[in-house]
């Protein structure tokens, strides 16, 4: 499922195609999940002649405004992407929703369509975007609240509860696997187990990978980088996670997968242990 720093990546895709430009026809397909809840003829006449006016990515989340107060949100689900297409191509099978401008397609294409489109029309925000927790690198998210959450989910594995969105919002399983390692926790601790000074790493290393994803994966300012993973540093775990006989680039010793909290997990035994 994309995560944080892949979500930005595609709001830039569609901001460096779209920004400023006037949507000319909209096309949906009726009747699928992924717009259970969404006016669908309202949605095309809201946004046909508008204009994209400005987005923004919060966790793992999109919102695109529109001129006259069409407000268009994307979540991506496990499949779901961004692609911009040129204008003449015509809708695939799997292209659930594409907003064409004079130059461009914008797809949104989901084939397993566990993703979600909201739409909302006026000046506030919808409560589907207000209520997402803040932002890993906000001052809202605070140590403090931090162990006082770990505190409420004491039972559970330290890698579930970090993909638990309404406190770590936008962090998903590689990102959860890389904080973990940099912090030096295993995965199957107990989050009521880890002590001050593990919190305090746990909530740091959450807010620097958030930050370091961001830049490597996403961007920074009017760049975009040609491709999700190119400038990722092979020092991350990312590289070497699924590598079957992979290696801790910190360690050089083997690393291991098992499944934990649900999701597969990969950690360094040398670095990360299990006390």
């Amino acid at each position: 499922m994309p995560e944080l720093a892949e979500v930005e990546f595609f709001r830039k895709r569609w901001d460096h195609a779209a920004l400023g430009r006037r949507i000319t026809r909209v096309h949906a397909h009726d009747g699928k999940k992924l717009l259970r809840g969404v006016d669908l003829p309202a949605l095309r006449r809201a946004l046909t002649g508008a204009t994209l006016e400005a987005s923004e990515a919060r966790a793992k989340q999109m919102l695109f405004r529109f001129s006259g107060g069409a407000q268009l949100g994307i979540h991506l689900g496990m499949s779901g992407e961004l692609t911009v297409a040129p204008a003449t191509q015509p809708p695939g099978k799997h292209d659930h929703l594409v907003l064409f401008t004079a130059e461009h397609a914008l797809v949104f294409t989901d084939p397993r369509m566990f993703g979600r489109i909201h739409f909302h029309h006026g000046d506030a925000p919808p409560p589907w975007w207000t209520k997402i927790a803040p932002a890993l690198d906000s001052d809202e998210f605070t140590v403090e609240a931090v162990a006082a959450f770990l505190r409420r989910r004491a039972r559970a594995p330290i890698k579930a509860v970090l993909l638990m969105q309404e406190r770590f919002p936008g962090i998903g399983n590689w990102m959860a696997d890389e904080i973990l390692w940099r912090a030096a926790l295993h995965p199957a601790r107990l989050a009521g187990s880890l002590r001050p000074a593990e919190v305090q790493a746990l909530w740091r290393e959450c807010r620097g990978v958030a930050r370091r994803a961001l830049a490597t994966i996403a961007g920074r300012g009017g760049y975009l980088p040609p491709d999700l993973n190119a400038h990722i540093p092979r020092t991350w775990l990312f590289w070497h996670r699924w590598e079957d006989g992979g290696l801790c680039p910190k360690t050089k010793r083997p690393l291991r997968r098992a499944e934990i909290g649900g999701r597969t997990t990969c950690w360094s035994p040398a670095r990360q242990k299990l006390r």
